[in-house]
């Protein structure tokens, strides 16, 4: 029996990250939003003859922190590479003339691109890290399969061409003894795509020898590595000094393991997980699983049918949704995971006073109960305004209109702490149902900050996030 693969921890999270974005709703070629693909994570080759003409980085940077577990010399690190290699799907008519589409006995096939997930995978030690860089490299062989396709007769219908293109590269990984009293290593990973580019190559031509939404995944025998969103206070000045470029890097798998990282392209939280609801991959981890699953349920036969020829993963999930039995649907309709428990010393209701006039209950003629303003509509209740409403941020209080500088907390998201030392201005103070207080502000020279303005979306800080600005 071979020993469980640590990186299998983070594989369903990482697979969401592998096909995020590979197919949008509603899944058919001719939709304006899949004519325009490969968004995260494309390395590729470098084009130095004409930098111009490069749309996409040819390389990324990982850096993150690591400290051994007992013998330090005896750290080792798995790493994993993971990303699509392009394919086209190529149509042709029995006499070999392309075409972008085919119908065989009432079924259509569409020319289209897809994405074949490829892995490189090495195990480094740290000691010969710490001797010097580490190259190891990327080979991804091309392909050329020609499938004859016939009808239900027997007869030639066309040809089926899948084609890739070899896409080469290295990953180039070195550590660093850091200066101090503590025995933390800063672990650094560059990932490279050494193909030829011709000058001036349009885009398309580019991603056939690209990696695709790249990313990387870490384990540690005999370590641990630090948050750099939240790291320890004496981490701090070390993480501070970490470089990540087209990549962030965050800790993985469940929250009791510190031994797994996965750095990528999209910016995550720590420890990310999937929703135990959510059973079918929609390819937007970013979207509600909900509204798309009924956007999809409402398709026509004739789009639905067009979304199974565009590509066989989204056949895929056409034929799930269409399948989702209504317990499942149930469960995609919502669950409370950030909500605090109840206060033992809160009332139900609130206790009357004597300016309440008469009361209610046993010994009264009138056992209405009393009236309270629903949570859920907060524009009934007239103590409760955002437009005026205050809240203090130090001594000092603030509402619209107050000028304030922006403090993400080391528990905030990195894309929070991506504002750290902003201006920005108050739009309204708010309160949750939780009795929580949290400020909306906009963010001061946004260039999209009007647009924003004008369908009420604000950036929201709880006020020790939060400093009073001059």
């Amino acid at each position: 029996m071979t020993a469980a693969d640590p990186l299998d921890a983070v594989a369903a999270v990482a697979d969401a990250v592998l096909f995020e974005g590979y197919l949008l709703y509603p899944y058919r070629a001719s939709a304006q939003k899949n004519r325009l693909r490969w968004q995260f994570g494309v390395l590729t080759p470098a084009c130095p003859d004409d930098p111009r003409s490069g749309t996409e980085p040819s390389r990324n940077r990982t850096e993150t922190l690591v400290e051994p577990v007992g013998a330090h010399l005896r750290l080792e690190v798995q790493l994993r590479l993971r990303c699509l290699q392009l394919q086209s799907r190529l149509l042709c008519t029995p006499d070999g003339a392309p075409v972008d589409e085919l119908v065989i006995d009432g079924v259509r096939q569409l020319a289209f691109e897809e994405g074949t997930p490829r892995q490189v995978d090495a195990t480094l030690a740290l000691a010969d890290l710490l001797a010097g860089p580490v190259t190891v490299p990327i080979r991804l062989p091309g392909s050329r399969v020609v499938e004859d396709l016939r009808d239900a007769s027997g007869a030639p219908a066309g040809r089926l061409v899948r084609e890739c293109w070899p896409v080469t590269g290295r990953i180039v990984v070195a550590a660093t003894d850091l200066p101090g009293p503590y025995l933390v290593y800063r672990l650094r990973l560059d990932v490279i795509n050494d193909g030829e580019c011709a000058p001036s190559a349009p885009r398309e031509q580019q991603l056939r020898t690209a990696l695709i939404a790249a990313h990387t995944l870490l384990a540690a025998r005999r370590g641990a590595f630090l948050s750099l969103t939240d790291p320890p206070r004496w981490a701090e000045p070390y993480a501070a000094g970490c470089v990540n470029e087209h990549t962030w890097p965050v800790l993985a798998g469940p929250p009791d393991r510190s031994d797994l990282l996965l750095s990528s392209p999209i910016i995550l939280a720590d420890h990310p997980q999937l929703a135990p609801e959510s059973t079918i991959n929609l390819f937007d981890g970013l979207e509600n699983d909900e509204i798309l699953t009924l956007r999809t349920l409402v398709l026509t036969d004739e789009e639905k049918a067009e979304a199974r020829a565009t590509d066989p993963r989204a056949a895929g999930i056409i034929d799930a949704v269409d399948a989702l039995p209504p317990e499942i649907m149930e469960r995609l309709h919502g669950a409370i995971r950030s909500m605090r428990p109840a206060r033992d010393d809160v009332p139900a209701f609130p206790t009357p006073s004597a300016a309440d006039g008469p009361t209610f209950g046993a010994d009264s003629a009138d056992t209405r109960p009393p009236e309270r303003t629903p949570w859920w509509n907060p524009g009934a209740d007239a103590a409760v305004d955002p437009d005026t409403d205050s809240v203090l941020v130090g001594d000092v209080p603030v509402a619209r209109g107050s000028a304030v500088l922006l403090r993400p907390g080391r528990s905030s998201d990195a894309q929070d702490r991506f504002l750290a030392g902003m201006r920005a201005t108050v739009q309204a103070v708010v309160h949750d149902v939780d009795g929580g207080v949290h400020v909306a502000v906009s963010v001061d020279g946004d260039p999209a900050a009007e647009l924003q303005l004008a369908h009420g979306r604000f950036r929201y800080f709880r006020p020790d996030e939060l400093e009073v600005g001059a």
